[in-house]
């Protein structure tokens, strides 16, 4: 299908095939890079873990301020508290399912049923569906996505990891007060009673810069824990891990996420937005919260590459579905 300039779609003239593949290649093009310099030997042991601390307690938790503080989208009445409640919900409901899933083929803990869990049941939220939905809608819409991933983000870092270590809430509340949980917290103060206006120019830019940094360092990480599997190439294949993650995360959640497009009463923009997450393949981050909290990180790794694989396939044909049913 093509996007046509209509419904304040852009004019291109591009297919919607190469509108989602295109943005792809730099994701797998950094991960290249983390493949090579763990190959090589630039970086390994202390160095790994050094880069992995550097990405969650720095680089990520600037990004996440940077997006938040000062986002006009996310002091609209209606996008105030629907995307980021819409993201949270979707993105448990999405690990609850993939866990009920993994159940179904016989997964157990030791096997990597609680990774299964997390990597399957989160959509990619940032790295692919941020270029897409540039290119077709603009900064509005661009501006609701990011609001929403604070729900996914929220998600991620508290269910997620109690799904991934296992504990309880009350157990396991110390895991819950990461750098990038404690952003979120802050940065939705500031931006909601005006304080990020009292952050100086400098610290902005500095804090800016550094979030600017997350996404190829944390890609660049995702390819140097890959290249700690590529001694075995045939680990990266499992039946029951690539294939159930597949019918989940391209097939169930799809159909989930869309139901919800159309009937929230949500802009428009939250509505673009709900029908691009319904398509897109695992994110890639679990893999990095996999390793952190010790849990499986090659399931994780096996289910992006499957996911990702297929998605490119799949990604314009829900869009393209999704679009429709949702009357957008």
């Amino acid at each position: 299908f093509f996007f046509q300039a209509e419904d304040g779609i852009r004019d291109s003239s591009v297919t919607g095939v190469q509108t989602c593949a295109l943005p792809i290649l730099p994701v797998f093009a950094l991960v290249a890079v983390g493949v090579i310099l763990r190959r090589r030997h630039w970086v390994e042991g202390p160095a790994e873990a050094s880069l992995l601390r550097l990405v969650v307690a720095v680089c990520y938790p600037c990004l996440i301020f940077d997006a938040v503080v000062g986002n006009a989208a996310m002091r609209a009445p209606g996008n105030v508290w629907l995307p980021p409640l819409a993201g949270f919900l979707l993105a448990v409901g999405g690990i609850a399912v993939a866990w009920q899933v993994g159940r179904w083929l016989r997964l157990r803990e030791e096997d990597g049923l609680r990774s299964f869990a997390l990597a399957a049941g989160i959509g990619n939220f940032g790295y692919i569906p941020i270029p897409i939905i540039d290119a077709i809608w603009g900064r509005d819409t661009l501006g609701v996505l990011l609001v929403h991933n604070v729900g996914v983000e929220a998600a991620m870092w508290t269910v997620g990891v109690l799904v991934l270590t296992g504990l309880s809430p009350r157990a396991g509340w110390r895991k819950l007060i990461s750098p990038i949980a404690v952003t979120l917290v802050v940065a939705v103060v500031f931006n909601l009673t005006g304080l990020g206006g009292a952050v100086p120019g400098a610290v902005m830019e500095a804090v800016r810069m550094l979030g600017r940094c997350a996404i190829p360092l944390g890609l660049i990480t995702i390819g140097v824990t890959i290249a700690n599997y590529l001694d075995d190439i045939r680990g990266l294949y499992d039946p029951r891990i690539t294939w159930g993650s597949a019918a989940v995360r391209l097939g169930v959640l799809p159909l989930v996420i869309l139901v919800a497009a159309r009937w929230l009463p949500g802009s428009i923009e939250l509505k673009r937005v709900l029908v691009i997450e319904a398509a897109m393949p695992s994110a890639v981050f679990p893999i990095v919260v996999a390793r952190l909290h010790q849990g499986h990180p090659r399931t994780a790794v096996q289910i992006v590459l499957g996911t990702t694989i297929l998605g490119v396939l799949v990604i314009p044909l829900w869009i393209r579905l999704g679009l429709a049913w949702a009357g957008l």
